[in-house]
């Protein structure tokens, strides 16, 4: 009869055990997929975060407002569609370059971009307008490019992420495939200047320096002499003939 109820009382305490494995294995699960879970990242919008650390959004995802062509008071060639700022790349040679409507001088923009196969684009700063057909005469530019189908050999100094004729990116640079988004991060306080390329940090140089004037003077810009020498202005997008996509443009004045 012993050995009988202490068969029963094994069998119940291995039940028992069984059970609250079974609990605690399930728990677990559960916990994990809970924990797995991503929040979708914001698209066109500020987080409460960014809000705090005064973050502005140049670009609301519906409208071009706070966007205007270079030398213009009107905006054309470019559209809103699905949450992307399009330029259509109907004007050739940066003909419908936009520009903010607002100035700026130090500051960290942040924006993501894609461009069609075989595109050129780029982001400028520091553009006025003052005794200059193209915003390039004056605007130091972030290349913007498809290096892999461009139809024809390109020189480093033109490739994605340089500082257009002037500075190189390092070995950090790694593009998306085209037709897929890459994010962008230019810091510029004063004279120094930050490239970032998805999430990377890819080059940095300072303006006006005997350094930037010996690139400056090295022939490219002989007949800009503008180029380079305003330390405010707007931010810049180019239309170069191709169909080019901006979306989460935000800018935090430092």
């Amino acid at each position: 009869m012993k050995n009988i109820k202490a068969i029963i009382n094994l069998a119940l305490i291995g039940a028992i055990t069984c059970f609250s494995l079974s609990q605690c294995k399930n728990s677990g699960k559960v916990g994990n997929t809970e924990s797995s879970e991503t929040e979708k990242p914001l698209v066109n919008q500020l987080s409460e975060q960014e809000k705090q650390e005064g973050w502005k959004l140049l670009f609301d995802g519906e409208t071009t407002n706070g966007w205007r062509n270079f030398k213009s008071d009107t905006l054309i060639g470019w559209e809103v569609k699905d949450g992307e700022l399009i330029a259509l790349g109907q004007g050739g040679d940066h003909a419908n370059d936009i520009i903010t409507i607002d100035e700026y001088d130090n500051f960290e923009l942040y924006l993501e971009w894609k461009v069609s196969e075989g595109a050129n684009s780029g982001i400028f700063f520091n553009a006025v307008e003052d005794d200059v057909d193209a915003i390039y005469a004056v605007a130091p530019e972030y290349q913007l490019i498809d290096e892999v189908t461009w139809p024809g050999e390109l020189e480093e100094w033109q490739k994605a992420g340089a500082n257009y004729a002037m500075h190189l990116p390092n070995e950090n640079k790694k593009l998306m495939p085209v037709g897929e988004y890459n994010s962008s991060k230019i810091v510029v306080n004063d004279s120094l200047v930050q490239h970032y390329l998805n999430g990377e940090f890819i080059l940095e140089y300072k303006q006006w320096t005997d350094e930037w004037y010996q690139l400056r003077n090295s022939g490219k810009w002989d007949d800009y002499p503008k180029y380079g020498t305003a330390s405010k202005g707007h931010i810049g997008l180019q239309d170069h003939g191709n169909k080019v996509y901006f979306r989460n443009i935000k800018i935090k004045e430092l």
